[in-house]
Parts: C-alpha cells; structure tokens; sequence
C-alpha cells in the first residue's frame, strides 16, 4: 500500500475544498467548459475531439465531482475536529473562570465578615468624643 502523510493529504484537501467554493473556481470551470464546448462545435471536423453531446466533458466533470465531494467531506470533518477541541478549550476555561469567581466571591465575604468585627475609623472617633464630652462634663462638674 502506498504510505502518505494524513496530515499532510489534510491540509491539502482543505486547500482544494477552500478553493472549490470559491467565485474564481466557478469562472474558471465555466470558461473552460465553454472553451472546450466551442472547440467541440465551431473548430475543423478533423480537429475536434469530443463531438456533440459531449461525452469526455461529461466523464471529465463526473470524475471532477466524485473527487471534490470526498475532498469536502475530509476538510469538514478536519474542521469539526478543530471545533471540537476548540469547545473542550473553552469549556475548561469557562469552569476555571467559574472556580476563580466562586473563590473570590469567598474571599470577599469572608473580608466582609471580618471587616464587621473590626472598629472603623469613624466609630472611633465617634466613641473618643463622647468619652471627650463625658471627661469634660466630670471636669466641669467637678
């Protein structure tokens, strides 16, 4: 059996597929079809090679088919591939961002947590002043 590199039968196949869905393929193929057409009817008898109905351009086109469509079906199956691990990528990337968040959303209320049994600065200086007001009104009294 003959060896060939898959990967690189791969690349190629999706080259020819990339190209067979193209505009420029659809013009080239119809001037050719028309050249081939033209010489077939309008060139000397002794000249023509495939006469009306066209019976080589026929098996030419049939054996142009039958080879794009596997070719297509390779470079889908290729890209459904890519796809694939594309998918598995972003879905392990979605549940790390997802633990990342549950985890930081932790951290954050545990701060919250910690931060209500800790004396801010204004509830300090609230509590130093009225024991300031109650010094100064012992003094006062005194």
């Amino acid at each position: 059996m003959p060896h060939y590199d898959p990967e690189s039968f791969g690349r190629l196949s999706e080259r020819i597929a990339r190209f067979l869905g193209t505009a420029r393929f659809l013009v080239y193929l119809t001037v050719f079809i028309m050249v081939w057409m033209a010489w077939n009817m309008l060139a000397p008898s002794s000249l023509r090679f495939d006469p009306y109905p066209f019976i080589f351009l026929t098996l030419i086109l049939s054996i142009q088919a039958s080879y794009a469509a596997p070719l297509i079906l390779l470079a889908q199956n290729r890209q459904d591939d890519r796809d694939r691990v594309q998918y598995e990528q972003d879905r392990s990337r979605s549940e790390r961002t997802i633990a990342d968040t549950e985890y930081l959303t932790r951290e954050i209320a545990g701060l919250r947590v910690a931060l209500s049994e800790v004396v801010t600065r204004d509830f300090l200086r609230s509590e130093l002043q009225q024991v300031m007001k109650e010094l100064d009104a012992k003094d006062s009294a005194a």
